[in-house]
């Protein structure tokens, strides 16, 4: 799924740069659950959003799907990532603005659906994720736990193959921190591959493999 060869991420600074990922050779499989972990600086963030397709400025080789993602100009790497790739944020990113429907029905209205297919896949997720008396509260009237399970929902609803989790229960007590993490575990072994940035060990246990960062270099 998932095939980087000698990527390298550096910014500039000064009359020189700094780097922030080195050479970094990983590959993902379908159906992992790969945790990315690694003290902060490391370069962990960074990684998931070049993964997310989020950040381009960068070298080497990346191939996802199939695809050379490195090969791809920006447009076509946009289409990639809403096709193929669900985002969960620690700080959840719903819009204040929306009730709870309405943030799972955002993602969808880039796509090329009508308005009766995004609301039967709205109504489907709420029922799937138990949020249905939720669904026209906003988020200022949800617990943080409640927004992270919208947030979790929101990332889903266009069934990603591929799920990435930046510090997903930073934010949560250990009990709803441990309610997102089980969730995860279910979801992939229904099949979504998932890869986690976390400094949890407990949040790393529900994975099935470990990389970790120092200083931009994986650790061997």
């Amino acid at each position: 799924m998932i095939k980087l060869r000698n990527l390298e991420k550096a910014v500039k600074h000064g009359p020189g740069q700094i780097f922030l990922l080195r050479r970094i050779d990983l590959d993902v499989a379908t159906g992992e659950f790969v945790t990315v972990m690694g003290p902060s600086g490391a370069g962990k963030s960074t990684l998931l959003a070049i993964l997310g397709l989020l950040d381009h400025a960068w070298t080497g080789e990346y191939e996802l799907f199939g695809e050379r993602v490195d090969g791809l100009q920006g447009k076509q790497r946009a289409e990639l990532a809403k096709r193929t790739v669900g985002f969960v944020f620690q700080q959840y990113h719903l819009l204040d603005s929306l009730t709870v429907a309405e943030n799972l029905e955002a993602p969808l209205s880039y796509r090329n659906m009508r308005s009766s297919e995004r609301q039967a896949l709205v109504a489907d997720t709420l029922d799937r994720f138990g949020i249905v008396g939720k669904k026209d509260l906003y988020p200022a009237q949800l617990s943080g736990g409640q927004q992270q399970l919208v947030g979790v929902a929101r990332a889903l609803i266009a069934n990603p193959k591929l799920l990435l989790a930046d510090e997903p229960t930073g934010n949560l007590h250990s009990e709803q921190g441990a309610e997102i993490m089980g969730l995860f575990r279910e979801l992939n072994r229904q099949g979504t591959t998932i890869v986690q940035v976390t400094h949890s060990e407990a949040n790393a246990a529900y994975g099935n493999r470990i990389v970790r960062l120092r200083d931009g270099w994986l650790a061997r």
